[in-house]
Parts: C-alpha cells; structure tokens; sequence
C-alpha cells in the first residue's frame, strides 16, 4: 500500500531460565534463547536463576518483571519455570507482567492476544474469560504438580526413617548464600527471614555459623553461644 512501510515488527522478548537448586542445571534450557530468536524475537535479556519457582522474591524474576516494557514477551520453558506458586500469589505475578503492557510465550499456554485485539464487545469479553481460564488451570496445574512432589518427598523420607536409612537433608546452600547475602545487604534478622521465607531461628543460626567460619578464616577465636544460635 502507498504510504505504508513495510518493515516487519520485531517483538523483544525477556527470556527466563530457572531451576529449582544448585544441583540442577540451567544449560538444558539455553535452546530456548536460540528458538526465541528462530521465532522471530529480538531477545532484550536472558534471566538465569536457581531458585524454587514457590518462592515470590526470587532475585531474576524481580528484576526481569522490573525490566519488561510495553509489548514486550515473556519467553519460558514451561509455566511452571515461571511460577509454581499458590494460585492466587500466582495470578497476581501474571497480572504484574500483565499491567506491564507484555504477555507470556509458555509452551502448554494458548495466546489469544491477537484475537482478542481484533474482537470487541462479547466477542473480547468471551476471549478474555477462555484465556485467563486456560491460564488459571496452566498455574493451578504447576502448583499440585509441587505439592505432589513434596508429598512423595515427605512419604519417602518416613519410609527411610522407619526403615534406619535415612542421613537427613543436605544444607541448602543456595538458601543459606541468600540468608547471608540479605543480611550483608544490611537486612536485619526479621526481614531476612521474611524475604527469605524462613525461620528468624534460621537466620540466626545461618548467620552465626557463617560469621564462626569467617572468624575461623581470619584466625580469631570465636565462640558462638546459644543466644547467637
């Protein structure tokens, strides 16, 4: 048409890449930069993160939700990369990336943006409802598939207990680096445990085991008591 560019519009997308330990790693999920880019996006940034996707202050997903600009995409392996959180915590995740002008690009979640851009009247409000239903179900979904993780974990625990083989849990290493990142940051004890989702006991006896072994480093002689514990 006369007058009209032809340029074709390039959409950015935000890629984001989460396992739940450090254990796990993250390089199976690097394909998916190079098929956001196959699709046709621009990729503005890759967020790499090993956190429980039930946790709402993971450090990446803040910081990707505080970069998202106006029709940008959002760009993950599955839903539950995104959040496995309690549905109602998990909606409103959705609703910031949402209110940020961008939408999600999950496999398992039909897009009907563009079909609902070009509807009006009940039309659009029929398509908004069958997409935020299809959404809702996706992150309820992801949700039990956590909750039945942790009951199989719960129940195979009891059975080693009761059959004598159970050693206890290993130290979660990234949790505890997190406990004494905030509390360098200058946190204090309770909101540490808040923003870490823990225990105050927790940050206590984290905290104090880290400062014993960087006294120990330095060669001072500390002892840590029960008040510090």
């Amino acid at each position: 048409m006369t007058g009209q560019s032809n340029r074709t519009i390039v959409q950015a997308a935000r890629v984001y890449l989460r396992v739940s330990t450090d254990e796990q790693d993250l390089a199976r999920q690097e394909s998916i930069v190079a098929g956001a880019r196959a699709a046709g996006f621009y990729v503005a940034a890759v967020y790499r993160e090993k956190a429980s996707g039930a946790r709402s202050d993971r450090p990446e997903l803040l910081r990707m939700v505080a970069d998202l600009q106006p029709g940008e995409v959002v760009v993950a392996e599955k839903i539950d990369r995104i959040s496995r959180l309690p549905l109602p915590e998990a909606e409103l995740l959705v609703a910031t990336i949402r209110g940020k002008g961008a939408r999600l690009a999950v496999p398992g979640i039909v897009d009907l943006s563009d079909l609902v851009a070009d509807s009006a009247g009940v039309a659009r409000i029929v398509l908004e409802a069958v997409q935020d239903m299809l959404l809702r179900v996706a992150l309820q979904t992801a949700r039990d598939d956590y909750e039945t993780r942790r009951e199989r974990q719960r129940e195979g625990i009891e059975i080693a207990k009761r059959a004598g083989r159970y050693t206890g849990r290993k130290p979660d290493l990234a949790h505890h680096r997190r406990i004494i990142g905030l509390r360098e940051a200058g946190m204090s004890i309770a909101r540490t445990a808040e923003l870490a989702g823990c225990s105050i006991a927790q940050v206590k006896r984290v905290t104090a085991v880290h400062r014993a072994r960087m006294a120990v480093g330095s060669g001072l002689d500390v002892t840590v008591t029960d008040g510090e514990l």
